[in-house]
């Protein structure tokens, strides 16, 4: 998903993070995120020589599309297939379709038949299995020399705090980044915040939790 400016109120409960309910989301807005790219992505990766990249949970695909523009070649993943139809839209109408690649088939057949990429990155997903298994599963998809990127909300993210369910999955990166050997990876984990602001110029408070991993080559 794209997190960036998130389109759902103050108020509105978080639901199940299964297949169904993605889908369900995603039917019911004509546009459920911003379109822009996420903020930690961008940060970490402009800097970085374009290669190939896997971006996990892409949803209407504005992080995918941000990598293609740069030069990168990549997999967008995600649950909905109407996400995904948007994703492909967007990345027509950017000039950028022949870069992309987007795909609803279960996590591990694409890492196990498409991978590795040199960059690895998942925006705000939180699956039910949890964040260290995310980390474990996608540390599996980067190639040497590569880096993951993986950024949730924190557990005390205002955000997370308004959505019992979502503080439920919320993680801190230095708990999830126990899962990688120090021997194979160089790794940083933070919490970082950052103010966005809504309609009516409404200032929200953002705390992530941000886990930049290097495999060693």
């Amino acid at each position: 998903m794209t997190h960036t400016e998130h389109a759902h109120t103050h108020a509105e409960p978080m639901a199940d993070f299964s297949r169904a309910s993605w889908e369900k989301k995603y039917r019911e807005r004509e546009a459920l995120w911003s379109g822009q790219p996420n903020a930690p992505l961008v940060d970490e990766a402009e800097n970085l020589a374009p290669a190939s990249a896997l971006e996990v949970g892409c949803g209407e695909g504005a992080d995918a599309v941000w990598l293609a523009t740069q030069g990168w070649h990549v997999t967008g993943v995600d649950l909905s297939a109407t996400a995904l139809a948007r994703a492909q839209v967007h990345a027509e109408s950017s000039g950028v379709a022949a870069h992309v690649t987007f795909t609803d088939a279960p996590l591990d057949e694409v890492i196990g038949h498409h991978g590795p990429w040199e960059l690895v990155s998942s925006m705000y997903t939180h699956p039910a299995q949890g964040g260290r298994w995310l980390v474990e599963t996608l540390a599996a998809a980067v190639a040497p020399g590569g880096r993951l990127l993986v950024v949730g909300h924190h557990p005390t993210d205002p955000h997370a705090v308004d959505h019992p369910d979502l503080a439920d999955a919320a993680f801190a990166a230095e708990d999830v980044a126990d899962v990688l050997d120090r021997d194979l990876w160089e790794v940083s984990a933070s919490v970082r915040e950052r103010v966005t602001w809504g309609e009516g110029g409404h200032e929200r408070l953002w705390r992530d939790s941000v886990l930049v991993a290097r495999r060693h080559g």
